[in-house]
């Protein structure tokens, strides 16, 4: 009797995991797919309109840490109360962080408009691509506010246990994007188009009808959170602190990754060009690697949030476990693939056979650590939604600069094992990383990690 309660106990758990994994993991793929649509339009107006849009997402991306940092508060927050089924502190929280998300938004957006063309020197950009990009990194890094505002809204409805919503508003998105970037680019009938700025509008634009969506979604009926707007919002400094106490370490786990990943970048590039392009090329191809520990890293999070509400450590750590466990064999299916079939992927970015080689070596190593790899995304998250998020910041110190960059100077450097030695370094960062993770939450010291 007990054994059958089991297992509809673990069914129950494994179908409430993959109702929330399975849109996020869909959500990831299609903001990848923005990013691929967006390079295909404006690759059709040049290497400078490329190369534009390259170095305003260089400044993206350390904002975009910022944001996601914020993101990871409001879940870990909003899936406590909700958990605890207080739903009226659940929406004060998501009006905290909108006001933080304004914030934010607001002062990057003015440092962007008032230091454009300073930042993209900074970023190394020629005079000639200054002045080709600028139009993009105003109209995209400038009105940065909307994508914050829409990455804090999709946190909080993941942290009630809506994954679907953000979903259907990212498949808007991509459609969205898609027509304004050919209409605007390049024009239609009579109009003539805007180039790169078109690009850049386009992508402000389905930004912000992402915000107004979401906005619609959680003021509808039926949502455990509601923020009307209309209502009297007041700046509560307790709860942003609460806010801010998760956040801040999850940025700079961001910006430590970052950081590290310019430095050992640098040491690839004096390694010789192709091995540069095999680097670039087996890099794009594992981020489809990433997309199933993601998606159930955002289950794992809600989940251990939601359970720890309810009081219910020992729930909490086995929903945490099972999503790392049913992520692994996603993931080990997608490792199969890079073994088995590298030469095959490699081959569809280049037919440079010394490339090629580079990349499949490099593929076939990535394929071996996927369990690895999903425990700094699965069980990284699951700590984060408890609330913990220094202790993955300071094992993502060790593991980027103790043992990769480090890894990387030695190995490749030093030694002269080429690229074959970056990925080594890779590998021993995310087993070691994988271990110190997985102890922290098996030890189970983050049960008792308050939010307030």
């Amino acid at each position: 009797m007990l054994a059958v309660k089991k297992q509809k106990s673990d069914y129950v758990s494994i179908k409430t995991i993959l109702l929330l994994a399975v849109p996020a993991m869909i959500e990831n793929i299609l903001q990848v797919f923005i990013g691929v649509v967006d390079t295909y339009f404006v690759g059709r107006l040049g290497a400078e309109a490329i190369a534009g849009v390259g170095v305003t997402n260089l400044t993206m991306n350390v904002y975009i840490a910022f944001f996601l940092a914020l993101g990871i508060g409001t879940t870990t927050v909003v899936s406590r109360y909700i958990g605890a089924e207080d739903n009226e502190k659940a929406n004060h929280a998501v009006k905290q962080s909108l006001i933080m998300a304004l914030l934010i938004g607001l002062l990057f957006g003015s440092i962007n408009l008032i230091f454009s063309r300073r930042i993209l020197l900074l970023l190394g950009a020629e005079y000639g691509i200054i002045e080709y990009a600028l139009p993009y990194f105003l109209t995209v890094a400038v009105p940065s506010v909307f994508l914050c505002v829409n990455m804090v809204l999709s946190s909080a409805l993941r942290g009630a246990g809506d994954t679907k919503t953000p979903m259907k508003v990212a498949i808007v998105s991509n459609i969205i994007n898609a027509i304004l970037d050919y209409i605007l680019i390049f024009g239609v009938f009579s109009f003539s188009g805007f180039g790169i700025l078109g690009a850049g509008l386009a992508t402000t634009t389905s930004r912000l009808i992402s915000v107004f969506l979401l906005i619609k979604k959680i003021n509808s009926n039926g949502t455990k959170i509601n923020i009307l707007i209309f209502e009297q919002w007041r700046i509560d400094f307790e709860m942003l602190t609460s806010i801010t106490k998760i956040s801040i370490p999850a940025a700079v786990e961001r910006l430590i990754m970052r950081s590290g990943q310019l430095i050992y970048g640098g040491m690839i590039i004096k390694i010789g060009t192709e091995a540069y392009a095999a680097h670039n090329i087996a890099g794009t191809i594992e981020t489809f690697s990433y997309l199933p520990g993601m998606g159930f890293g955002v289950a794992a999070a809600t989940l251990v949030g939601q359970s720890l509400g309810k009081k219910k450590e020992n729930e909490a750590q086995r929903l945490g476990l099972m999503s790392y466990l049913l992520s692994t064999g996603f993931m080990i299916v997608v490792g199969a693939i890079f073994y088995i079939f590298a030469p095959f992927l490699a081959s569809l970015f280049t037919k440079d056979e010394s490339v090629i080689n580079q990349v499949v070596q490099v593929l076939r190593i990535i394929a071996l650590f996927q369990p690895f790899l999903c425990i700094t995304l699965v069980i990284t998250s699951a700590l984060q939604g408890a609330g913990d998020t220094k202790f993955p910041m300071y094992s993502s110190l060790i593991g980027i600069w103790g043992i990769r960059v480090l890894g990387v100077y030695i190995l490749c450097m030093k030694l002269g094992y080429g690229l074959v030695g970056v990925w080594i370094a890779y590998a021993m960062d995310i087993t070691v990383r994988g271990v110190i993770l997985m102890i922290r939450y098996i030890k189970g010291r983050w049960k008792n990690v308050s939010i307030s």
